[in-house]
């Protein structure tokens, strides 16, 4: 406190500095002192200022803390002070001691903080290291630390510790020390570590997290230890959570078998006034989590199926099944349990024949099964607790036909007994109750006990119920129709037509027994056909199609009034094909539907979510587009056409024109994604630039808050005004380097001029009288643009040197801002003293620059001018050439056209040849005697024959 009295009390005002001023100070200590006293002493200061004073430490102390990290680690007070001042600065968690100003900074200053420390990899890596001290002022707040960043920034603070050699190593032996501060400390750190990362959720286990996880649960006691024993959970179950290759690690580990122990109830657990505490129930709802994700339904059926093995054979299910018949276990306990144990029977064979021998401790004893149904139906029960059991009751059906031939059985006289209570007693009790939800649970079990079952089905049908004395009895299959042309709630509605279409599903003689009876296809085209009401009404309008739809695709036609035929012929008249088709449609757009779709346990928050049972939503999928063909076609003569053709091309058109409307909507909503990714690529990329510019700002802010002191007013004037005259100077030889540039393109433009002029002499073509005046001018500008271009080279050479002075000039004000306030004062009268002698010796080579640059420009103007009378040479030039050009051009298409017209004529001259050999072959024939051509020719023939072949070859 002494020393903080020090900096928070000035001896000239005799007033509080700003915290501000205060962190500054203890900075500038940190970094200026050569003690390591006075560097602890001002460390020491500054963690306790951080919590106040978060912004302040973070700007101005973090690099000075990394650095006290790197060079002072030997001294383990030093370090243990700094690594607690940026944890505190880090962490988002609001402080009781922060200000009013503090409380106005944003929420996420500590993950600002937390990007600004991993944005260099060797910071984690620094860290990492320090884990390897087994001081306990080092290693604690290093595995504080760690956290927090990983809370902050978990994805970033992964990748760096991937990257860092034996990173995740150095993680896992926190969990070996034997201080429990540090252990405990470092499971919290494993659990943030661990979220979302398959690859260091593999590296973890490898390095005997399981093992180190468990022994740890074991040496506190269980399902009885405390928080601990829930952060260990907690680490296990991300390490097996959507981690396949985890999994089977744990198994073949031999760790499910180290399970079994946890779930070992102690007497004191059965007594209802104790044994229970808050952190037991929540340690395992853990460990049930953990078995649960082992043994998962969405998991590959080889790796589930080897775990289910695992846990029968070492004990673990009938661990599971003694918390199920126990007395004083928590409701939400005993719900968790039994959905446990539904996934750990469900599929296998011998899990399922264990099950079904569990006897409850009652007097007489009962089935589990038997206890578990009468919860179910038991509208009493905590809603939670019957979604259970059903799931349970469910798992212990699926694939198991034995099963489902022991509850059928129940179900039929010979095998009723009125000492006991059976499964079947307490379903159809359940089926025919009042409360809906009870008929609804009753009517789901039913169906999973014929599912996929066609010989259940069957012997379903022989279940007789007595109604009313003096009646005879009814089938189950009518009664259930009765119930539902009665008009009961919705609940109960949807589950009997759930129960009806299974119980005839690919079952013929199911359909003929519920076509027998001549109410059943009335009432459901009355249903089907009636107007169309509220989503709930539409519900059941669908249902009842899918039912009258099976009855056409499964229909033996073995009932006479109502065959195949006969009831597609109803539909198409009484209800039509396509509102028949709309009424199906509306079961799958329910959103109960969706939801129940997605896998098999009931997951609902409220009783009135229940509508729809995962196997029924199985059976839709796979018959929906058979039912609409079995629907659309007739019988005749023995072949199977179109019925209803105009109707079937109207559903394809309508079909076809949702599917033509939907691809343009998916075509529109994957352009507008497109643009939204680009857009949102481009206002990230921003943003990036945006957080570099703000942290160099805060970079400089810093530096410059350091570099302050009470010299720096007068000494920052006169390097303003140094720096004004730089800049003008610099600007100035900016334009001549513009100018100079300029002159050069000119120059090159009648370089390029001349040549073209030369050129043309070269190449042999015509040039005036006056041609060697021409090429005196091009020899004189050629010579003179070669001087030319070596005045520029070297006033290059000059400007680069004046450019390298300026630079230096730049560097030298730069150094000048970074030295600190104290020495400041001593070296800036030299500087600017030697900067301004620099400056007017710039000034005069400026001057130099200005003549020789008019003397140049003086050189263009004339041989720009010379270049003038060249361009009028050049000009009278190219007209020449053109009109040789011209009459070459009109001699050659005189001379193609004689040509053409001597071809013309030897052509006639041979085919007169070739008539006169012909006349004179038939005058011979005829015995005309014909003379040759040579004797009919005199020689002035022949003389003028020959002229006329001379002139048409010239």
């Amino acid at each position: 406190m002494d020393y903080l009295r020090k900096y928070l009390s000035t001896p000239d005002q005799g007033q509080r500095p700003s915290g501000a001023d205060t962190v500054e100070r203890l900075c500038n200590r940190v970094t200026s002192s050569t003690l390591l006293d006075d560097r602890r002493d001002a460390v020491r200061a500054l963690k306790s200022l951080s919590r106040k004073f978060r912004l302040e430490v973070g700007t101005q102390g973090m690099a000075i803390l990394i650095n006290v990290l790197q060079l002072d680690r030997n001294d383990t007070e030093i370090t243990g002070y700094a690594l607690d001042t940026l944890a505190n600065i880090m962490s988002n968690e609001p402080s009781e001691d922060e200000d009013e100003m503090q409380l106005n900074l944003p929420e996420d200053i500590g993950s600002q903080f937390t990007e600004m420390f991993i944005k260099d990899p060797e910071n984690v890596s620094l860290l990492l290291s320090l884990l390897e001290e087994y001081d306990f002022h080092v290693r604690w707040p290093t595995v504080k630390l760690l956290t927090v960043l990983l809370t902050n920034k978990s994805r970033e603070m992964q990748e760096c510790i991937l990257v860092s050699p034996m990173g995740v190593s150095k993680l896992m032996d926190l969990l070996s020390d034997s201080r429990e501060i540090i252990r405990n400390d470092g499971l919290l750190l494993l659990i943030q570590l661990t979220k979302n990362n398959a690859n260091i959720q593999k590296i973890v286990a490898f390095e005997s997290a399981f093992e180190r996880s468990l022994d740890i649960i074991r040496e506190e006691g269980n399902s009885d230890g405390g928080i601990v024993v829930e952060d260990c959970l907690l680490l296990i179950i991300n390490l097996l959570k959507n981690n396949s290759s985890n999994q089977i690690f744990f198994k073949e580990g031999g760790f499910v078998q180290r399970l079994t122990p946890f779930f070992t109830l102690q007497p004191a657990d059965q007594n209802p006034q104790g044994g229970w505490s808050a952190q037991k129930v929540t340690n395992i709802h853990l460990m049930l989590q953990a078995v649960r994700t082992l043994v998962s339904p969405s998991s590959p059926a080889q790796q589930t199926q080897s775990c289910q093995k695992s846990m029968y054979q070492c004990g673990l299910l009938q661990e599971l099944c003694s918390i199920l018949m126990a007395t004083g276990v928590p409701a939400d306990v005993l719900t968790e349990t039994i959905n446990t144990v539904s996934e750990v029977i469900r599929g296998n064979p011998g899990n399922q024949e264990y099950f079904a021998s569990v006897m409850a401790p009652s007097n007489p004893p009962r089935p589990a099964i038997v206890v578990l149904l009468m919860s179910m139906v038991n509208e009493k029960q905590p809603f939670p607790l019957r979604c259970a059991v059903l799931y349970c009751f469910q798992s212990f059906l699926y694939k198991n036909e034995l099963g489902q031939s022991q509850i059928v059985q129940t179900l039929l006289p010979t095998s009723a007994d009125a000492n006991t209570i059976s499964a079947g007693q307490l379903l159809c009790g359940g089926l025919f109750s009042t409360d809906t939800l009870s008929t609804w649970f009753a009517a789901v079990a039913l169906l999973h006990s014929i599912v996929d079952n066609t010989t259940q089905k069957e012997q379903l049908l022989r279940v007789q119920l007595a109604t009313s004395l003096g009646n005879p009895p009814v089938s189950l299959l009518q009664q259930c129709t009765n119930i539902l042309a009665q008009g009961a709630k919705l609940q109960t509605r949807v589950g009997l037509l759930m129960l009806l279409c299974n119980w005839v599903a690919h079952s013929t003689v199911g359909v003929t027994h519920l076509l027998h009876h001549a109410n059943n296809v009335p009432f459901l085209i009355s249903q089907i056909s009636a107007s169309e009401g509220d989503e709930h009404e539409l519900l059941v309008q669908g249902l009842c199609a899918f039912l009258l739809g099976i009855c056409v695709h499964f229909n033996n036609d073995q009932e006479p009034n109502y065959t195949k035929q006969a009831l597609r012929q109803i539909i198409e008249k009484r209800i039509g094909i396509e509102n028949f088709n709309d009424k199906l449609s509306q079961v799958t757009k329910h959103e109960g539907y969706s939801k129940a779709a997605k896998k098999p346990q009931l997951n609902l928050k409220s009783q009135n979510e229940v509508l729809f049972d995962h196997a029924f939503t199985r059976l839709f999928k796979s018959l929906e587009n058979d039912i609409l063909k079995s629907v659309l076609e007739v019988q005749e003569n023995g072949e199977v056409q179109s019925a209803n053709v105009e109707e079937h091309d109207k559903v394809v058109m309508q079909y076809k024109e949702v599917i033509r409307s939907q691809d343009e909507e998916l075509g529109s909503i994957r352009q507008e994604l497109l643009e939204l990714k680009n857009k949102y690529s481009a206002a990230e990329k921003q943003l990036e630039e945006f957080q570099q510019t703000v942290q160099q700002l805060k970079d400089q802010n810093a530096l410059l808050k350091v570099g302050r002191g009470q010299g720096q007013d007068n000494n920052g004037a006169e390097l303003l005004k140094l720096k004004q005259e730089v800049e003008a100077h610099q600007k100035d030889l900016e334009e001549k380097n513009t100018a100079i540039e300029k002159l050069k393109n000119d120059l090159t433009i009648a370089e390029a001029k001349t040549l073209v002029a030369v050129s043309s002499e070269e190449n042999g073509e015509p040039v005036p009288g006056e041609a060697a005046i021409l090429q005196a001018t091009v020899n004189r500008v050629t010579q003179e643009l070669e001087e030319m271009k070596v005045s520029i080279a070297n006033k290059d050479q000059d400007i680069l040197q004046y450019k390298n002075k300026f630079e230096e000039s730049e560097r030298q004000i730069g150094e000048l801002k970074q030295i600190p306030p104290q020495t400041a004062t001593t070296v800036d009268d030299s500087r600017v003293a030697e900067l301004q002698a620099r400056l007017q010796g710039l000034e005069g080579d400026n001057k130099t620059v200005t003549n020789e640059k008019n003397t140049l420009q003086e050189r263009l103007k004339k041989s720009n001018e010379d270049n003038l009378k060249l361009e009028d040479q050049i000009k009278k030039l190219e007209e020449e050439n053109r009109r040789i050009l011209e009459e070459k051009s009109e001699a050659e298409e005189e001379t193609k056209s004689l040509k053409t017209e001597q071809d013309d004529l030897l052509v006639l001259l041979a085919d007169q040849d070739t008539k006169l050999d012909t006349y004179k072959t038939k005058l011979k024939e005829l015995g005309v005697q014909v003379e040759s051509d040579d004797e009919d020719l005199g020689d002035d023939d022949l003389d003028d024959i020959s002229g006329d072949e001379n002139e048409l070859d010239s």
